[in-house]
């Protein structure tokens, strides 16, 4: 940029502000005044420009870039660098998951002649849960002293007891932190009963008694309204158990509390009450979202796949993989469910060909895909379509199903088809997804097989390879 009058700290703040790339955004910092007068005055950033710029590179993960900036920053010593800053640098490490370079920052912070607190401590964990650094956790909570007198808040707590929802739903646990949260006299929020709600709610036979409970304390114990996401799940959970009048009863309490009813309550009901056979009811349901307003999604779509699969009325699943629900696609998910139900029905081939339309469709196969068209064709003794998936399946890094593998080289060798197999383990071996098992397999069924001379051959061949 060519100006005549050199940039004011204030002009390039205002200028950094409104510079969507990153990248120009740096070299605008890096040199402001590309022609300066002859004389120039060094041009001092204000603390703001400095938030701006590290803000940007962190959100384009320019990580070097910003440590850079960071690094220039952290040797000045006319202003100190706010704790917020800082908290933003260790969550933007965590989401690219880089967790050492979370705990580098943050024991870097008094070098940044600011003093770490409470806050930019619960950002250290919050890092570590969203890097799912679970160990790392309970070896932490021994610092929190050095960093608030007054022991942990409603922060911390939810950050740990979300962290035990991620870890195997380690209900226990959540249940001693809630606990240790009242003795304290820490209060609990939305987001603490949220938690422990969802929890509950994972085994809704075991624990929807409880998840009442939880809910009911927290209205009349601590004065807190539900939100959203309580309810959803709460609704998740008693149709689970095939409570639809709950269901349709915490829906209309939803509504008296003036919470907007979203797609996800309405996905959860549609496709609840779809499974349990309640097909009118359903397209009430479809019916009464639309005309609250609610734009369906792809998950919406989804829900109609499954229930016109289960009608086997394939005319109208194609339709909404094809047109969609409002101008809205179905993603990969959709396609997983109709694949399946083709291949349940032996109509290998058509489920092979939709597999193979995906990519023109602009919907990308995923794990899933593949295991369910490699399954299927196994199922029908489709022993070569299903090797040419498993080969692309390999190359693409996903992993076989143990069970389906080993099933499909005991096939094979059933068959005696080694030249197969050959190319089959050789693939397998290159991805490093040959197990032990699959290895016992072939060698028991070989030695079974009275082509021995073709078998021999097969493993010597591996074995050397």
């Amino acid at each position: 940029m060519s100006t005549s009058k050199p940039i004011s700290p204030f002009r390039l703040t205002s200028l950094l502000r409104s510079t969507k790339d990153p990248s120009l955004a740096l070299q605008l910092f890096l040199n402001p005044n590309p022609n300066p007068n002859p004389n120039p005055r060094p041009l001092r950033h204000s603390l703001r420009s400095y938030d701006l710029l590290i803000t940007k590179l962190a959100r384009a993960k320019m990580f070097p870039q910003m440590e850079q900036i960071l690094h220039q920053l952290q040797t000045l010593t006319q202003f100190p660098v706010p704790e917020p800053l800082l908290c933003r640098v260790i969550i933007s490490y965590a989401r690219a998951r880089l967790p050492s370079r979370a705990l580098r920052t943050f024991l870097s912070i008094p070098s940044f002649r600011c003093t770490p607190t409470l806050k930019s401590f619960n950002s250290l964990l919050h890092a570590l849960l969203l890097c799912r650094d679970f160990p790392s956790l309970p070896r932490l909570l021994p610092r929190l002293r050095h960093f608030s007198a007054s022991g942990p808040d409603a922060c911390t707590y939810n950050i740990l007891i979300r962290a035990c929802s991620l870890n195997n739903n380690d209900l226990a646990h959540a249940r001693k932190l809630f606990d240790e949260m009242l003795t304290l006299g820490v209060r609990p929020t939305q987001v603490t009963f949220g938690t422990l709600i969802n929890m509950l709610c994972k085994d809704p036979h075991l624990n929807l008694r409880e998840a009442f409970s939880v809910k009911e304390d927290m209205e009349r114990v601590f004065k807190l309204k539900p939100n959203v996401f309580v309810y959803t799940n709460l609704i998740k959970a008693v149709c689970e158990v095939g409570d639809f009048d709950c269901a349709f009863r915490l829906k209309d309490e939803m509504v008296r509390n003036n919470l907007r009813l979203d797609v996800v309550v309405y996905n959860t009901l549609t496709s609840a009450v779809f499974k349990a056979g309640k097909k009118g009811l359903g397209y009430r349901i479809l019916e009464e979202m639309k005309s609250g307003g609610v734009k369906p999604d792809a998950v919406t779509c989804n829900v109609l796949i499954g229930e016109f699969c289960r009608e086997g009325n394939l005319v109208e699943a194609y339709r909404v993989l094809d047109d969609g629900v409002e101008g809205v696609k179905p993603d990969v998910f959709g396609y997983n469910v109709v694949i399946g139900w083709l291949c349940k029905e032996g109509k290998w081939r058509e489920a092979d060909d939709l597999f193979r339309d995906m990519p023109r469709r602009q919907c990308v196969p995923d794990v899933v895909t593949y295991r369910t068209v490699f399954d299927g064709l196994c199922q029908w003794m489709q022993f070569e379509e299903a090797g040419l998936v498993l080969e692309e399946m390999v190359f693409k890094g996903y992993v076989p199903c143990s069970s389906s593998l080993n099933e499909f080289v005991g096939r094979l060798c059933q068959e005696g088809d080694f030249e197969l197999l050959g190319k089959v383990l050789s693939g397998l071996g290159g991805g490093f997804f040959c197990n032990e098992n699959v290895w016992k397999t072939v060698v028991s069924l070989v030695c079974k097989s009275e082509k021995l001379s073709g078998a021999f051959e097969l493993l010597d061949a591996l074995v050397l390879a």
